[in-house]
């Protein structure tokens, strides 16, 4: 990464720093672009090169995650099953969340208390992690190579896997240190292959 790539790193993590505790302090709705922008001495009109809205950045770890998977099934064997590359796919997510600093981590958290404290956004994660799922329905799909949008087994394997997933990050509870997170999501992957007949996703 060059000079000029850090230097954008490093504002755009500076912004979501300052967003993440003004929306903690003071609430989601109560902030305003403008406070962020202030907070880290930028204007507004630089804040929009970075991020297009207050709720581009609540859904950063939805679309860092996304890409992570799609990019793992990508490199998968093309005869593996449908459901183990998935699997093999959140752990491509659960392996980033391990290599994590201690300041994306912090990061982590925060969002989740935000989610946990403001149920708006909650549909707004779940209205995302729904096009998370179409868009690995298409990428499960084009493996099989049935049409994504008339192969119900495709979909019904998507969604135990997201589930998977969801169980594994805010099941029993969504509270705890990454640490914590990041046990649920290997019991949960683990539990998932065990409860499953070999071959179910054929």
């Amino acid at each position: 990464m060059g000079l000029r790539e850090r230097k954008k790193e490093k504002t755009r993590l500076a912004i979501l720093d300052a967003a993440l505790d003004l929306f903690l302090e003071q609430g989601y709705e109560s902030t305003t672009v403008e406070q962020i922008a202030g907070a880290v001495e930028i204007s507004p009109r630089t804040f929009f090169r970075y991020f297009t809205g207050k709720d581009h950045l609540v859904l950063l770890f939805h679309d860092h995650a996304e890409d992570l998977m799609l990019e793992a099934l990508a490199q998968r064997p093309p005869d593996e099953p449908p459901f183990t590359c998935l699997m093999q796919a959140m752990r491509a997510v659960l392996a980033d969340l391990e290599g994590a600093t201690p300041e994306d981590a912090q990061r982590f958290l925060k969002l989740r208390r935000l989610l946990d404290d403001h149920p708006r956004l909650v549909g707004l994660s779940a209205a995302r992690g729904a096009q998370t799922e179409q868009h690995l329905a298409e990428a499960i799909a084009a493996r099989r190579g049935v049409n994504a949008d008339e192969d119900q087994l495709t979909h019904l394997i998507v969604a135990f896997a997201m589930s998977t997933m969801r169980v594994g990050f805010e099941c029993p509870r969504r509270d705890g240190t990454i640490g914590d997170v990041q046990h649920r999501m290997a019991e949960s992957i683990a539990l998932a292959e065990r409860s499953l007949r070999p071959d179910w996703d054929l």
